[in-house]
């Protein structure tokens, strides 16, 4: 554990010069301690310097702690000065009885760790002294070679753990704020080196596994391909050829599809599907919600029922007739292609001959669970996998968080795919984006409201999609409009979209339930409410639900003044680009790689020091001293495993 921030607390301030606002150091004589009844039960301390008289505001002391601060008594405190009812007040500060004023004041600065178990700041930093202080006993052994520190100008370990724990006096508190100081940024080298490494490690045992080579003797792909009312684009036929080099191979495929919204990902994994079953073996596709789940196999039905191929749907909310008839299809072979839900990896589900994975919104899972479905084969033979991402990121980070996987990527979208307009509209011009509505409507269109919760927030100040959903029925009665989202049963919300894709809705209110997986070519008006409070990968993915038919396509960005400076930013990228690329550029800038990541995204412990935004030029270097270490010194790849990632890092083969 690394501390959150650092105080100076190495100077004594006067009690007559604090301000409102300010944190400080102050020493004094307690002159009056009482407990009073104001509303809740309280202990007021009164102390003094000669310069003032500062209150200590207790809610939460002890008999012990009300008697240890008696008349007379020195204190040292530190504290946050506020305004009170009688002056300057601490509220619950540090504070410990000295002897006698002016003794010796920290050298260092004082670190602040997270405190989410209720321990106190002095108990985590006794902790630290102990385990500081064996350091000086027995010292961490240094896994970088002396070279590469020499290079990038890195302290040893030892020394970047004592200076990020303990910094001395004079050291710069906005380099060490912004995680840029060379003992943080030794600690995040490593860090990021060793999930890297783990990754390569589990690609390297992968490419070791046998899998059945699939050439599609029965020739479905070719068919598929042939039926199909369009052509693939250049950069689609490019990853479907790196998708059947792969399956050629006896070696499990892991190949990561990674394009923008619409660019035509699905298709790419129904031909290797197709390639797949004509090979005579079973394939799976996991998508991260029902909705997408559905639409998946509803799309998937169009194009292989005409081929004698049937699709099977598993998800957890489906009946019990049914998920029983699709777990039987799925064990005895007669379901050539199951689509599901995270439902697909429970221990329940076998397959008796699973040849591919398919995993869609790769972002949504994380190594362990795609494991946990490769091992679903119940065969020697270990399937392919093809992982699908619409949540582009920079090559640098790919290269370096989908080590484990090879990366296709379709940078070109189909010409049926029009840029969408986005405009960035004041909450307060509702009624005019309301009456566009129904012109559109009217005019043979369909549009999405969408809403960032179902019901209505105290905490958040947000249109509910429940309570939007009964305004706008009353404000356009010769509509047809429908509300959606999450909470609905499976059945429900697939006749609700069903309806919506027959044009006989034309108006669907909804929550970002809709963000991935709906394709209505004929709706092509999309209003976001509260578009501030969205983050900017997510707002793309919404946008992209429209622009998908001949007409042209609108985006309206609902927002509440005021904005901050963050969401102004995010509003004003989404309005400049329909690039999913610079998108993801400008949201990694913005927002950090959770945001374009989602929290699972390595599968492994999460970063606990390194931040990929801040850090991104080290990783460069980090895939270098990889492939260094894992050829020159093994040991020391095992020792940064076990060090940064724990078990985490023992993948491997499951079964």
């Amino acid at each position: 554990m690394l501390p959150l921030r650092y105080e100076d607390r190495t100077r004594v301030a006067s009690i007559g010069t604090l301000q409102a606002g300010m944190r400080a150091v102050v020493e004094g004589e307690i002159l009056l301690a009482e407990i009073v009844f104001r509303g809740r039960r309280q202990l007021l301390v009164r102390m003094a310097d000669g310069t003032g008289t500062l209150t200590l505001r207790f809610f939460y002391f002890s008999q012990s702690q009300r008697e240890g601060l008696a008349r007379g008594t020195l204190l040292r405190c530190y504290g946050e000065a506020r305004r009170g009812p009688a002056g300057l007040e601490f509220v619950h500060p540090e504070y410990r009885r000295v002897p006698a004023l002016g003794e010796p004041l920290a050298q260092t600065l004082t670190p602040i760790y997270p405190s989410s178990c209720g321990q106190a700041q002095g108990r985590w930093r006794l902790v630290v002294d102990r385990a500081l202080r064996s350091l000086e006993k027995q010292a961490l052994a240094e896994l970088l070679p002396e070279s590469l520190l020499a290079r990038l100008q890195l302290p040893t370990l030892a020394d970047a753990l004592r200076f990020v724990h303990r910094p001395p006096v004079g050291t710069e508190l906005a380099s060490l704020s912004a995680g840029r100081h060379p003992a943080q940024r030794r600690l995040a080298f490593e860090e990021l080196l060793a999930h890297h490494l783990t990754l390569r490690l589990l690609r390297a045992r992968s490419r070791n596994e046998p899998a059945m080579a699939l050439p599609d003797a029965a020739g479905l792909e070719g068919r598929l391909l042939a039926a199909l009312p369009f052509t693939l684009t250049g950069a689609q036929r490019r990853a479907r050829l790196d998708v059947v080099r792969d399956l050629a191979q006896a070696t499990p495929m892991a190949r990561l599809i990674q394009g923008d919204v619409g660019c035509g990902k699905t298709v790419i994994a129904a031909a290797a599907a197709a390639r797949a079953i004509g090979s005579g073996v079973q394939v799976a596709l996991m998508a991260p919600t029902e909705l997408l789940a559905q639409q998946h196999a509803q799309v998937l039905s169009r194009w292989f029922e005409p081929l004698g191929v049937s699709v099977h749907l598993l998800v957890g909310a489906q009946s019990a007739h049914a998920r029983r008839a699709a777990l039987a299809a799925a064990a005895d072979g007669s379901a050539p292609l199951s689509v599901g839900t995270h439902a697909l990896f429970q221990a329940q589900v076998r397959f008796k001959q699973l040849g591919l994975v398919i995993i869609d919104e790769q972002h949504r899972f994380g190594v362990q669970q795609r494991l946990q479905l490769t091992a679903k084969g119940q065969t020697a033979l270990l399937p392919h996998q093809l992982i699908m991402s619409a949540t582009p990121i920079p090559r640098t980070l790919a290269m370096t968080l989908y080590a484990d996987l090879d990366v296709s990527i379709i940078d070109e979208l189909p010409p049926t795919r029009k840029p969408v307009r986005t405009v960035v509209v004041t909450a307060e011009k509702r009624a005019e984006i309301v009456e566009r509505i129904d012109q559109a409507c009217r005019a043979g269109r369909q549009a999405y409201w969408v809403c960032p919760l179902i019901e209505e927030s105290e905490e958040l100040d947000c249109q509910a999609a429940e309570e939007t959903a009964l305004a706008l029925v009353e404000a356009l009665p010769a509509l047809r409009v429908e509300l959606l989202h999450g909470r609905m049963a499976p059945k429900r919300k697939q006749e609700i979209m069903r309806r919506f894709a027959a044009g006989e809705i034309q108006l669907l209110v909804t929550t970002t339930v809709i963000e991935v997986g709906v394709d209505v070519p004929n709706a092509s008006l999309m209003m976001i409410e509260n578009a501030e409070r969205l983050g900017l990968a997510q707002l793309h993915q919404l946008r992209g639900r429209v622009g998908r038919g001949p007409q042209e396509s609108s985006c309206v960005l609902l927002y509440r003044a005021p904005l901050s400076e963050m969401a102004r930013q995010r509003l004003a990228a989404l309005r400049a680009t329909n690039d999913g690329f610079e998108i993801a550029r400008r949201d990694l800038e913005l927002r950090g790689p959770g945001e374009i990541l989602g929290p699972r995204q390595t599968g492994l412990a999460q970063l606990r020091v390194a931040d990929l935004a801040r850090d991104a030029d080290l990783l460069d270097q980090v895939r270098a001293t990889a492939g260094q270490l894992l050829a020159a010194a093994p040991e020391r790849v095992l020792a940064l495993q076990r060090r940064w990632i724990g078990e985490a890092g023992q993948y491997g083969r499951i079964g």
